[in-house]
């Protein structure tokens, strides 16, 4: 696998940690973090991609392919801020570069699955498309998950897109009953595995308890030791 891109059911859920912690137990390999675009910052500001090398460590490369400083939809952003938009071909491009120095290739997308990158509806499924790209389903541990997470799930099958597997982007320390539940449940609402539950708090934590702690809550197929479900 030479590109995963990560996406969610929403915002502020998780996936910039998450994207940290698959970029962490894959401490053997070269990797990038490409994020699009980072919108709600301005200039000068850390975004997620650096976000991501600062917890995962010195073998992750971030780029960022474009900024805006309103927190919005990329699209809405771009023409807020009279820029141009981040294509699906550019996404792509940018990616298959990357590729050429590094043996894996994150991308994390904005907010969930189809939020909008330009005018004409492109999404981050259409990068995925051209990449060929398995997605990655970032997701909240509470009630109403399964619901999104079942309906981004039918949106990547729509488009012949792989659900490499989900994982909970921020699980309580005492998970409620829901939450419990939802581990159970959310492989069935996905129709792919569970690789991984984040604790809530990670991304707090110290870089190198980070790293050390990262494979302990991820499955093999991202890296980790966690079995999965």
């Amino acid at each position: 696998m030479t590109f995963l891109v990560v996406t969610g059911t929403g915002t502020e859920i998780g996936k910039t940690v998450v994207t940290a912690a698959v970029a962490a137990a894959r401490a053997d390999l070269g990797v990038a973090v490409l994020k699009p675009a980072q919108t709600g910052l301005a200039p000068g500001e850390p975004g997620d991609a650096a976000e991501v090398a600062r917890l995962a460590g010195s073998h992750v490369t971030a780029v960022e392919l474009a900024r805006f400083p309103d927190p919005l939809a990329p699209a809405t952003a771009a023409r807020r801020a009279g820029l141009p938009p981040v294509r699906p071909y550019e996404i792509a491009d940018a990616a298959r570069k990357l590729a050429t120095e590094h043996d894996l290739v994150l991308i994390e997308g904005a907010g969930g699955l189809l939020v909008r990158f330009d005018d004409e509806g492109s999404t981050l499924a259409d990068a995925a498309r051209l990449l060929a790209a398995p997605v990655l389903v970032v997701t909240p541990a509470g009630l109403g998950t399964l619901n999104t997470t079942a309906l981004t799930s039918e949106a990547l099958r729509a488009r012949g897109l792989e659900c490499l597997g989900v994982v909970v982007g921020s699980m309580p320390a005492e998970p409620d009953l829901a939450a419990r539940c939802n581990l159970v449940d959310l492989p069935v609402a996905a129709g792919a595995p569970l690789l991984g539950a984040v604790p809530a708090g990670a991304g707090s934590m110290a870089p190198a308890d980070f790293r050390t702690r990262a494979r302990s809550w991820l499955a093999a197929e991202l890296g980790g030791n966690r079995p999965a479900h």
